[in-house]
């Protein structure tokens, strides 16, 4: 059987096609545009991710065998407010994962409704990126545009809600709105209260491997496939990207570098950071998980390379560095202000140390490396819960660089496994809708048979001792500037 995995990112949706040994037949992916309407906002138009969608399922599906297709599953940008009036309409753009608009609203829940009483009712405090502030933004800035919700989802969501007419969600993805009760999972009625929304608005929830129903007919007909394809409910990217590298159980590790960059460890108890850099939520699996989420990852390589020297060859960037360990140059990598572990919407980008003889290269370097540290700050933020992680998976745009998996590995002090197929939360959905389907018994057992370690990329003891001394001088560096940040958001 063939199953389809889409992976509905910030930039594009991108699908594959996958048989069920893991085996890739094709790949499409569609873009659309991304609007940032004031400094430190970013919205999105959800009828945009629908018909990218639907155009990439029918080239997709193109020269396929149609009778063949056993499923469908997804893996979505996370905490995206997506919010449909009475007649099922989009009543405004959806306010993104990496919107900063909200910092009033986190005051709020963090302060006066208190740190202590989130996690007790949702396992996480507030984050600016996260839905429940959303939601309570708009009470204050579009009351009219608030009084005509009825429908509360996220981005993913709405792609199952368009192709199959159920209501869904999963409690991965869940776990990111600030509205679930992450150790119980279900709706925490209290913080809907909170927010002044009920629980009818919000969707029904489901595990990320369960089906919710099946293609609605009119589409089927469109897609020229049968209407009794499976569709199940898919996870949040980063729980996705978890599964479609291998990452489930007890104490799996997986660094992404995509858009934003991630640290997930999988765990099969629940689990809170005390002090509260950490995101404690569901994973795909059944489980559970701890994440630390940086917002700007491999899009400040991106940045720095399409927008500041102006160039596409991203490797021929690199060949130059050489002196790892020993850069003078750093870079604070918030260029959308940041969440794990700083909690910080105002927080800025900066080169710092430059001199007369810095050059390119060193400037190059510093933006992989401080992602690199930006990483290490959430995995120091792991290990203080007592989590042990002497390896780790690593995927998204940016792992494709050696240079980059090196210096992770590195400025870590652990062992990097590169996965032989680096599709991440497309991969990570397609699996999931094989277990729907009947394929698997369990995530555990599709990810044994399907996900394979191509390269280790070993930790140098040398270089280790280079970047733990940088380190701690990139440490400094946000504290020292915290202020200035603040005073000139």
């Amino acid at each position: 059987m063939l199953y389809i995995g889409v992976d509905l990112g910030t930039s594009a949706v991108k699908l594959l096609l996958m048989d069920e040994k893991g085996d890739i037949k094709k790949i499409v992916s569609g873009e659309y545009p991304l609007s940032f309407p004031k400094p430190g906002w970013s919205e999105q138009s959800p009828y945009d991710w629908y018909d990218k969608t639907i155009e990439g399922l029918k080239e997709l599906l193109d020269g396929a065998d149609k009778s063949n297709i056993g499923g469908m599953s997804f893996g979505g940008q996370m905490h995206g407010l997506v919010i449909l009036d009475e007649n099922d309409e989009v009543i405004r753009p959806a306010i993104l994962w990496n919107d900063g608009r909200t910092t009033k609203e986190v005051e709020y829940l963090n302060g006066t409704i208190g740190k202590e009483r989130l996690t007790e009712l949702t396992g996480n405090i507030a984050f600016a990126g996260f839905t429940a502030p959303k939601i309570l933004w708009m009470k204050e800035n579009e009351p009219e545009n608030f009084a005509r919700i009825k429908k509360i989802m996220l981005p993913k969501d709405y792609l199952a809600y368009r192709l199959t007419g159920t209501f869904c969600s999963d409690y991965s993805d869940a776990s990111g709105m600030l509205l679930l009760d992450v150790k119980r999972r279900r709706w925490s009625e209290e913080m809907c209260d909170i927010c002044g929304i009920t629980v009818d608005m919000l969707p029904t929830l489901f595990e990320s491997f369960e089906e919710v129903g099946s293609l609605k007919t009119d589409i089927a007909a469109e897609l020229g496939i049968t209407s009794r394809v499976v569709v199940a409910a898919g996870a949040g990217d980063n729980a996705a990207a978890a599964v479609g590298t291998g990452v489930c159980g007890d104490g799996g590790c997986n660094v992404s570098l995509g858009t934003s960059g991630t640290l997930f460890i999988s765990s099969a108890k629940y689990g809170v950071d005390k002090n509260n850099a950490l995101h404690s939520f569901d994973h795909a699996d059944g489980r559970y998980h701890l994440m630390g989420c940086m917002l700007s990852a491999a899009s400040c390589n991106k940045w720095w390379m399409d927008e500041i020297i102006r160039t596409k060859d991203y490797p021929a960037e690199q060949t130059g560095i050489t002196g790892l360990g020993e850069n003078h140059v750093f870079f604070l990598p918030y260029l959308m202000g940041e969440r794990s572990p700083h909690n910080d919407p105002a927080a800025r980008g900066c080169f710092i140390g430059l001199t007369m003889d810095s050059t390119r290269e060193d400037m190059t370097q510093a933006v992989l490396e401080g992602v690199a540290f930006a990483t290490r700050d959430m995995f120091e933020a792991a290990k203080s819960t007592g989590v042990k992680v002497e390896r780790t998976m690593i995927c998204g745009g940016g792992a494709k660089s050696p240079l980059w998996r090196k210096m992770i590995a590195n400025v870590l002090g652990i062992k990097v496994d590169v996965p032989s197929c680096e599709e991440g939360p497309g991969m990570g959905g397609a699996m999931l809708a094989m277990v729907a389907a009947g394929e698997y018994d369990s995530v555990d057992a599709a990810a044994r048979a399907i996900v394979s370690i191509k390269e280790t990329v070993e930790p140098e003891a040398d270089l280790v001792k280079k970047y733990s001394e940088r380190y701690a001088e990139f440490k400094k560096l946000y504290p020292a500037l915290k202020e200035f940040f603040a005073a000139n958001a």
